[in-house]
């Protein structure tokens, strides 16, 4: 049997593109995930990103559920020592309470950015220290059962939202695993320690009210297309953006600068990111996707569509639906 399969959408914004238009494209393809098989959309909260429109998370998810009708909608994630726990329970709260039943709530530790814009998010380097301490303030705000005295999310209390922890380290595998939460591992963008952190979180795992056995759901990313020639090129695409996390900020360049630099030293960091990854025709994706769930034991595939155009990653989609979730 195929595993669920979700789609984890950064609202990318194509360099010919402006933010509208890639928020329409977000709408377009969870509409498209709703018809097609996906059980969920996550969308990940960045900052000083130009080209990723999700920064404002809950804002971004209230707009897209209130144009899908039955798809679950969340974050994976919210980086939660940006925020007071009191103020996401008050989001999501709200969030389930207008859409009843279809809200996530997935947990990141990191800044979602650069130290500058850690500082301008009033946010400093010991903020993630109280992470384990602030998920659990938060999920007693949601549960209705506050940890602090007189002080109660509204909305929010007892909507009972459900948590995810998300990671790239051993240390939220370690986290999920003592809080019974559901842990979900970044190998879309950071691979290596995929299989050491599964396997502490499935071995160290305590049932709770949440759960009552280990879920993991594991990132991969996919580049589907009709002709291995088009899915390449959009790779080629995909790695090309990506050249300027190691030019200064706001260092112009070129195609064929960008791919020069694809083929030195600096750049493998950034082909190491792409590890796993299905890119070409629907028979090469199927193939991947199978072999990548066999291989980590996980009970649900995050997606990240990577196309640059709104309409490449819309195919993706529908490919991806048909080959694995048919």
């Amino acid at each position: 049997m195929p595993l669920p399969v979700s789609i984890l959408d950064l609202a990318t914004v194509g360099r010919d593109q402006v933010v509208g238009e890639a928020l329409a494209g977000t709408v377009a393809l969870a509409q498209k995930a709703e018809v097609t098989g996906y059980s969920r959309v996550w969308y990940a909260e960045h900052h000083n990103m130009a080209r990723i429109a999700s920064s404002a998370t809950s804002v971004l998810i209230a707009h897209v559920a209130a144009h899908t009708k039955s798809i679950r909608l969340g974050a994976g994630g919210v980086m939660l020592p940006n925020h007071s726990p009191l103020t996401i329970a008050e989001q999501f709260g709200t969030l389930e309470t207008l859409h009843p039943g279809r809200i996530d709530l997935g947990l990141g530790r990191a800044p979602g950015s650069d130290q500058n814009t850690m500082r301008a998010l009033r946010r400093d380097a010991t903020s993630s220290d109280t992470f384990p301490q602030d998920v659990q303030e938060l999920q007693a705000y949601l549960r209705g059962e506050s940890l602090i005295p007189g002080v109660n999310a509204y909305p929010g209390t007892g909507t009972d939202v459900p948590l995810y922890i998300l990671g790239s380290s051993l240390f939220g595998a370690g986290l999920a695993a003592a809080l019974g939460l559901p842990y979900a591992f970044a190998s879309h963008f950071a691979p290596a320690a995929l299989h050491q952190a599964i396997a502490l979180y499935r071995r160290d795992f305590k049932p709770s009210e949440q759960l009552d056995k280990p879920y993991v759901i594991a990132g991969f990313n996919v580049v589907a297309a009709d002709h291995q020639a088009d899915a390449e090129r959009q790779q080629q695409e995909i790695l090309r953006s990506r050249v300027a996390l190691i030019l200064r900020p706001g260092t112009p360049y070129t195609d064929d600068q960008a791919d020069l630099l694809l083929e030195s030293p600096q750049a493998a960091h950034l082909h190491q990111m792409m590890t796993y990854s299905a890119v070409g025709t629907p028979d090469v994706v199927r193939k991947s996707v199978t072999e990548f769930a066999e291989s980590t034991g996980a009970d649900e595939l995050i997606v990240a569509h990577q196309g640059t155009r709104v309409e490449d990653r819309l195919r993706s989609v529908e490919i991806l639906s048909d080959v694995y979730l048919g």
